[in-house]
């Protein structure tokens, strides 16, 4: 009859060491886990919480942080000028094209090109640059100051 094991049968005498798994953070925080460690002499951290247990709102801010923060403020951004506004809707026009196909034609969003055309989009000179190439019109040296 054959053996299933070829060879001699040998023990295996390597230790086995099995660790506890590390207690989640919850656990710790729970309020059993933390009297158990102060009656066990474990060193227990404590951290008072900012404004912990006051019910009170936010008072405002003083008037002088207020007027500080206020005079930080980046001033209100440049948008098209009107002069540029009506150009690019005029030569859009001659070409007989609508906002779509110029905004494919410069690779841009439609919602770019009506922004443009309503006044509400910050100039952008690469927009402007490929606008004025489509179109044929110079754009860029009209500023309205």
């Amino acid at each position: 009859m054959p053996s299933r094991f070829p060879g001699a049968i040998s023990q295996d005498w390597e230790p086995v060491v099995l660790h506890k798994s590390k207690p989640k953070a919850q656990d710790l925080r729970d309020p059993k886990a933390v009297n158990q460690a102060i009656r066990s002499g474990a060193p227990v951290l404590t951290v008072k919480k900012f404004d912990a247990g006051s019910n009170k709102k936010a008072t405002a801010a003083p008037v002088n942080a207020r007027k500080l923060e206020e005079g930080t403020e980046p001033a209100a951004l440049d948008r098209v000028p009107t002069e540029v506004r009506h150009a690019i809707q005029k030569a859009r026009l001659e070409k007989k094209m609508s906002q779509a196909e110029l905004a494919k034609q410069i690779n841009e969003r439609t919602q770019v090109v009506q922004e443009y055309e309503n006044g509400k989009a910050v100039p952008n000179q690469a927009v402007l640059a490929k606008m004025e190439k489509v179109l044929g019109v110079k754009l860029r040296g009209k500023s309205g100051k």
